[in-house]
């Protein structure tokens, strides 16, 4: 799928993700319906677009590459490569700070120059991803370091269909 274009978003026919901060929701649409919802958790330190921050940032993306393929639920990723793990309840206890970027990633790149695309607000600089995350972890509220995280049956489903070229709408009050 080609990058999307700004001014002819959200798409009228296509598949697009919406996620909206302020109610931790993601929603799968296809054109003008909706087609599947989910909780999901973003910035624990809330919305930005700044380098370092920890903050999920706002505005359109697109799904620039979709990693994982293949691979286990639960597969554990470190710089977007599968170390070979796969997350259980004993892995955690023994890593207790770890941040877990589990089962597939959807790598999002900006496309609205000087605010989440270029310089120090560039969301593919930020590895800015969906990802999935440990069982134990909360869903509905943000705590996350600034990815967007979900349960792994969620996050299989849209890998799915959110191929790279995908739209993506992060919006909310704040920010």
């Amino acid at each position: 799928m080609p990058t999307p274009i700004l001014a002819e978003l959200p798409p009228i026919d296509g598949g697009w993700i919406e996620i909206d901060t302020d109610c931790q929701q993601l929603r799968w649409w296809q054109g003008r319906e909706v087609l599947f919802e989910c909780a999901v958790s973003t910035g624990k330190a809330g919305i930005g677009q700044q380098e370092g921050s920890g903050q999920t940032p706002h505005g359109w993306h697109y799904v620039r590459a979709a990693i994982g393929g293949g691979l286990p639920d639960n597969a554990v990723f470190r710089g977007r490569r599968w170390t070979g793990e796969v997350f259980t309840p004993a892995l955690g206890e023994a890593n207790p700070a770890r941040d877990w970027i589990l089962t597939r990633i959807l790598w999002l790149c900006g496309l609205e120059k000087g605010s989440n695309r270029g310089g120090q607000v560039d969301s593919q600089r930020r590895y800015i991803y969906l990802h999935g995350t440990p069982p134990d972890q909360p869903m509905g509220t943000p705590a996350s370091h600034g990815c967007i995280r979900l349960r792994n049956p969620d996050l299989l489903y849209l890998y799915e269909r959110a191929v790279p070229g995908t739209p993506v709408w992060l919006h909310g009050s704040a920010g």
